[in-house]
């Protein structure tokens, strides 16, 4: 299939279906004006001809495999084919916390063997940085990067700098559940197809997410796949966008931008290079705010009572207090 009709996968049978409404991310040229533009104003965008990330379009299990190296890697476990993040610095505040995936460190041999185990019932994703602990080959393959381009896109849009790139090597059908970054993201595509649903920060209140001092802080607490509607009632209103990546495309994620993304089932296994770059500095404040700048305003306020109080169990009857028969 082509990079180009990528996103005509999405038709086929075994894709999820979910009670909310999507429309599809606009597919353009890097040099599209358009393109440029969306980068500018925080707007998602597939970009399908950046050859970002085209000197590695060769890389697979086997490939890997011979060049990545000896050294250990990250590899989070479960028992579900979901990937929920966890901050394991904040589960002393949720003491009866148990924590959906395990981390572990193994070698890529060791990877590649346990998810090719057909006895093995467990699922495997790997995440690892690319760093100086990988081999040369793939050293060679990662300068082959269009870093050109995407350091005048960084330059250009004022962000601050590269703070990680990411490996991501997902079985068939993982799924990392709904959730928002605070860092702008290129998500480039190598092997395999992976589904984005995105939804921006004005879906906020109808995606509940888990309080700052929470494991879960930054991802939504409802199951896209059973809805309780009668906990999460916004959830009714939800509505967003919905591509899917093949090998060459690369998305363009704003910081706080919501995402679920998943590994097509039936497909193979995925992998996947992202580059993180730190936000720019808000060097005049315009009126009216946007939404990214209020959900940035509401953490910050969160993360501010949540410390001063020094009591996760009287956050929220500060902020019932502070509301309810006054501005309700």
């Amino acid at each position: 299939m082509a990079t180009g009709e990528a996103h005509r996968i999405v038709d086929v049978e075994n894709v999820k279906q979910y009670t909310f409404s999507t429309e599809p991310v606009p597919r353009l040229s890097c040099s599209d004006p358009e393109a440029e533009k969306r980068i500018a104003n925080d707007q998602p965008v597939v970009l399908t001809d950046t050859n970002l990330v085209t000197s590695a379009l060769h890389w697979n299990e086997a490939f890997l495999r011979t060049h990545i190296g000896d050294g250990k890697f990250t590899v989070f476990t479960s028992d579900s084919h979901k990937f929920l993040y966890y901050d394991d610095k904040k589960l002393k505040f949720v003491p009866n916390f148990k924590p959906p995936t395990r981390h572990l460190e193994m070698t890529f041999d060791q990877f590649i063997d346990k998810i090719e185990d057909k006895n093995n019932s467990k699922w495997y994703y790997l995440q690892q940085g690319l760093n100086d602990t990988v081999g040369t080959q793939i050293v060679f393959d990662f300068m082959g990067f269009n870093w050109s381009w995407i350091t005048e896109q960084q330059k250009k849009n004022g962000w601050g700098t590269l703070t990680s790139n990411l490996l991501f090597l997902g079985m068939d059908g993982v799924i990392t559940p709904c959730h928002y970054d605070e860092q702008q993201n290129f998500f480039a595509q190598i092997k395999g197809y992976k589904r984005f649903l995105l939804f921006d920060q004005d879906m906020f209140e109808c995606l509940y997410p888990y309080p700052v001092f929470h494991p879960h802080d930054r991802q939504s607490q409802v199951d896209f796949d059973n809805p309780d509607f009668e906990k999460f009632p916004k959830f009714r209103n939800l509505k967003g966008l919905e591509t899917v990546l093949g090998p060459g495309d690369v998305l363009f994620l704003p910081t706080y931008w919501w995402h679920q993304v998943e590994s097509l089932p039936g497909l193979g296994n995925t992998l996947s290079v992202n580059f993180w770059y730190k936000a720019g500095p808000v060097e005049k404040i315009v009126y009216p705010l946007t939404s990214q700048q209020k959900v940035s305003m509401m953490r910050n306020i969160e993360k501010m009572i949540t410390d001063a109080l020094n009591n996760t169990a009287e956050v929220a009857p500060f902020f019932q207090n502070l509301v309810v028969g006054r501005y309700t």
